[in-house]
């Protein structure tokens, strides 16, 4: 595998260190939310010990939430790569992008399309749904499920003077399956759409840049990249600045804060602080000659997702070679440059469930069912028999681990 400090690494997570019947537990749940460093522990509690308070009070508890609410909106758009007023934060990606979608129900006329795929978490599906209400016209790309990828011709065709927005996800989080969005935001362009990017799965394996990407909108959650529960969405400043938000009538009127609903969860934006500080440490020991919070950002996604590309490839060789294994996406590894180190499979004549279970018994968190990619779920027909098995690697995941989970299987798949 590509060197990193994999012992360092894992080292800065608590959780890795819990066992089961006196042997490690091994965390293949990240698609689901990844474990979090110490740092972003302490973080949080030292604001609850020394900070708590709402904003915008003139006393020092609530001048220093006002300063962590800052540097929060800093590191998020170091992360993602714009600016801090284009940063706004909320309960979940979930919750946010409903939000967006109810406000940008607000221009929409009867006739007017948006574009959804099979591909997505429904979180970049449902609400988008809701503009049905409104007379929207809702047009499904669907996917290529030899490979479950998304079919660009079929998008390419949805696609036409009506549309007025295309949902769409940066990669898949029950597959893995990594989508070309430069390509749907040219063709959204070209018809005068925007676009609003699920980048909750992307976000933990692979470095963001929304400028170059030139989306309108993307959503991800700080729970997949190492931090805690907070949702975070970039927002062009026009678009921020244009659309009308649902709010209560004393809160700001201004950019981002408009988005705000409510009292923001201060304590896990002191987490994200240090989730985004320990992601630019893990640069600076990659790449010591980095100058900017950016550049150290950069070099550890990109780091990390050589590692975890050398780590996939190891988990699909093996899992391969176990009988009766059906695998859904990706799997030659000349093109893994196009999946996250995610992956799903079935096993014949044992239900997901069960197989989850008993992997969970010795310690191998795995998740089961359709992780909420309903409609992809449906299109492969494995909804109403259980589902998928997903196994999801990041970089604090070893080798010996991958060895650990396959040599399980083979002794769940022969019992």
């Amino acid at each position: 595998m590509v060197s990193l400090d994999i012992n360092w690494i894992r080292n800065q997570f608590p959780a890795l260190k819990q066992e089961i019947e006196g042997k490690p537990i091994i965390f293949f749940d990240g698609p689901g939310g990844t474990q979090v460093p110490i740092r972003v522990i302490e973080a949080i509690s030292e604001y609850l010990k020394t900070s708590n308070a709402n904003s915008h009070g003139a006393f020092a508890t609530s001048m220093r939430t006002d300063e962590i609410i800052e540097k929060a909106r800093e590191a998020m758009a170091d992360f993602l790569g714009c600016d801090r007023d284009e940063i706004v934060f909320g309960a979940n990606m979930t919750s946010l992008t409903f939000a967006f979608s109810r406000s940008i129900a607000r221009e929409i006329q009867p006739g007017d399309e948006v574009v959804v795929t099979r591909l997505d978490h429904d979180a970049n599906v449902a609400p988008w749904l809701t503009l049905e209400e409104k007379g929207a016209v809702i047009r499904v790309a669907d996917i290529k499920p030899e490979d479950c990828t998304l079919d660009m011709t079929d998008l390419e065709k949805k696609i036409n003077a009506k549309t007025k927005l295309i949902a769409v996800g940066y990669a898949s989080n029950a597959v893995g399956s990594i989508n070309d969005v430069a390509t749907v935001v040219k063709l959204a362009r070209a018809v005068g759409a925007r676009v609003f990017v699920d980048a909750v799965h992307y976000a933990p394996h692979c470095p963001i840049d929304v400028s170059t990407l030139d989306c309108d909108f993307l959503a991800c959650s700080a729970y997949k990249f190492f931090g805690p529960h907070v949702g975070v969405l970039y927002g062009k400043r026009q678009h921020l600045e244009a659309l009308h938000p649902y709010k209560v009538r004393p809160a700001s009127a201004r950019v981002p804060d408009r988005w705000e609903s409510g009292t923001k969860n201060h304590e896990g934006l002191a987490g994200v602080i240090a989730t985004i500080d320990y992601i630019s440490e893990l640069g600076r020991r990659v790449s010591p000659q980095v100058k900017s919070r950016r550049e150290s950002i950069l070099a550890a996604m990109e780091a990390t997702q050589n590692y975890e590309r050398d780590a996939c490839e190891k988990l699909v060789s093996g899992l391969l070679q176990i009988p009766g294994l059906t695998f859904y996406g990706i799997k030659d590894f000349d093109r893994f440059t196009a999946r996250t180190p995610t992956v799903s499979i079935r096993i014949e004549g044992k239900n997901p469930n069960l197989i989850a279970k008993e992997l969970g018994d010795r310690g191998i968190f795995t998740w089961d069912g359709n992780f909420y990619a309903l409609n992809l779920t449906e299109r492969l027909g494995v909804e109403s028999v259980g589902g998928l098995l997903r196994i999801g690697l990041v970089h604090y995941n070893s080798a010996e681990e991958i060895n650990r989970l396959l040599t399980t299987l083979y002794q769940i798949v022969e019992s």
